[in-house]
């Protein structure tokens, strides 16, 4: 009777497992892996219920063995990077990593090559938490195999093996809804990436070492050679000269040896991007993006930079890097687009009102900010005006925001219900009082007068529907209002003129 037709749930199959391996066990006390992972996958058993089976079995001095017959079998011995070390045990274990499902071709293709493993040799793994040790790649040497078919090692340091061999089995595969701690720390991580980015930057580009003068003089030699010679390459290149070979590897060297001086120089002068950044926050743009703009005002510095002036960098890269935030600023800060030329004059012009209130110790009125700006009062109060942000109309107002600012607001292209009554009963009074006129009277008011389609049309427009002259026309318009001027017919239309 297998193992299979005895699951059961919780303690008692795992109880049950270890009770029948261990009778599979004896007399020698060794089991071979291939029997334990064929009855854990019969059983069904989740990843932590075989670690389990794998404890208590070595709890009862039962040892492991690669094959039954003996023969050496080659074992990956891969430490996994999330591997923990219990303190019962003291051995390295791995927790609960979904594997990722073979294919059969993949299958097969591993067989091929753990069978090509064994005639070129014993492959040993890759070393394990040792000493307080990171997990690097440096080979250590492990037990044999024939220690292991011996029982000389325990079942619990072939835990890390089993596992693997496991997760490869076709019947036994790791799921990853089993490991609450592995969705967890995912989780964990993706929140932290979100909210540290900004974190994240500094402690990358605070790991940049400063420059001196001397650095900075000497990368910028280095970036105006490389420039040098990248334009000496396209000369020869748009000329059609063929370059001797040592001649064109000197160049090419020099150019991306440029290169890396120009991204050296960037490096190393990010954190000043950063400290020019701080001061424009608050002002409608994120701060990654203030920095982000800023540096390409700094590749613009870099670029530019004349080392023979004497001057430093950072001094000079400080212009470019405020022209770049505040250029930036102006484009996309603002809801509706300002001119740069024109949010210059409105800065100037808010840094004219906070001295003046310092001075005056109240607010500075239109003439007073225009005598100060040479300019006149009304361009004062269109600078003003175009300053002025815009408002949300789903803003709440009052203490408790019940209401919102759109509800105050007058909609004058809404229709009264008065007036539209009153217009639908002047349409039908004026149609009553055309139809007392003749069909051609009739059509020339709707037409001159544009009653039907609110278009009114000329004299001639109205000849050529007609077939008569314009002439034929202004009479046959100017007979029609004289019979609407009497009072039978206008005295029903007079009382809309009110």
């Amino acid at each position: 009777m297998t193992a299979a037709d005895h699951t059961h749930a919780g303690s008692d199959a795992i109880r049950y497992i270890v009770d029948s391996l261990a009778s599979h066990a004896q007399p020698t006390g060794t089991l071979s892996a291939a029997k334990v992972a064929t009855v854990l996958g019969e059983a069904n058993m989740t990843p932590a219920q075989g670690k389990k089976v794998l404890k208590q079995l070595a709890a009862s001095g039962v040892t492991l063995s690669v094959d039954d017959s003996g023969a050496a079998k080659p074992r990956k011995r891969v430490l996994a990077s999330n591997a923990i070390v219990t303190p019962a045990s003291q051995a390295t274990t791995v927790s609960a990593v979904p594997a990722i499902k073979t294919t059969p071709s993949k299958r097969a293709a591993k067989k091929t090559s753990d069978k090509a493993g064994v005639g070129k040799g014993k492959q040993k793994g890759k070393a394990g938490i040792e000493g307080g040790g990171d997990g690097g790649d440096a080979p250590e040497s492990g037990p044999s195999d024939a220690e292991i078919a011996a029982g000389a090692v325990p079942a619990e340091s072939l835990a890390v093996d089993e596992e693997i061999e496991l997760a490869d089995s076709e019947d036994f595969d790791w799921d990853d809804e089993d490991s609450e701690a592995l969705r967890q720390a995912r989780k964990d991580a993706e929140l932290t990436a979100s909210a540290d980015s900004v974190r994240a930057y500094l402690k990358q580009i605070g790991k940049v070492p400063l420059l001196n003068a001397e650095e900075e003089v000497e990368l910028a030699k280095r970036i105006e050679a490389g420039l040098y010679a990248a334009e000496q390459l396209r000369l020869a290149e748009d000329d059609g000269v063929e370059l001797e070979v040592q001649l064109w590897r000197d160049l090419n060297w020099v150019m991306r040896d440029g290169e890396r001086a120009k991204n050296h120089l960037l490096e190393a002068n990010l954190r000043l991007v950063v400290s020019l950044a701080k001061r424009y926050t608050g002002r409608g743009m994120a701060f990654l993006d203030l920095i982000q703009e800023g540096n390409l005002g700094l590749i613009r510095a870099v670029e530019k930079f004349d080392y023979t002036k004497g001057y430093k960098f950072s001094t000079y890269a400080t212009w470019w890097i405020r022209q770049a935030i505040t250029r930036a600023m102006a484009d996309q800060a603002r809801t509706i687009r300002i001119p740069v030329h024109m949010v210059e004059v409105i800065n100037k012009l808010g840094r004219i009102q906070r001295e003046l209130l310092q001075d005056l110790g109240r607010e500075p009125t239109p003439e007073e900010l225009a005598k100060e700006m040479d300019i006149s009062p009304e361009k004062v109060l269109e600078i003003q005006q175009y300053a002025r942000e815009p408002i949300s109309l789903d803003q709440t107002i009052g203490d408790e925001g019940d209401s919102q600012l759109g509800d105050f607001i007058e909609d004058s292209e809404a229709v009264v219900a008065v007036d539209a009554v009153s217009f639908t009963l002047l349409q039908d009074q004026l149609q009553s009082v055309l139809q007392t006129l003749s069909e051609r009277e009739a059509g020339v008011v709707r037409l001159r007068f544009g009653l039907a389609d609110g278009q009114p049309r000329t004299l001639d427009e109205i000849g050529q529907v007609y077939g008569v002259t314009r002439e034929r026309i202004r009479q046959i318009e100017s007979k029609t209002m004289s019979k609407l001027r009497h009072p039978s017919r206008s005295q029903v239309l007079r009382d809309y003129l009110d």
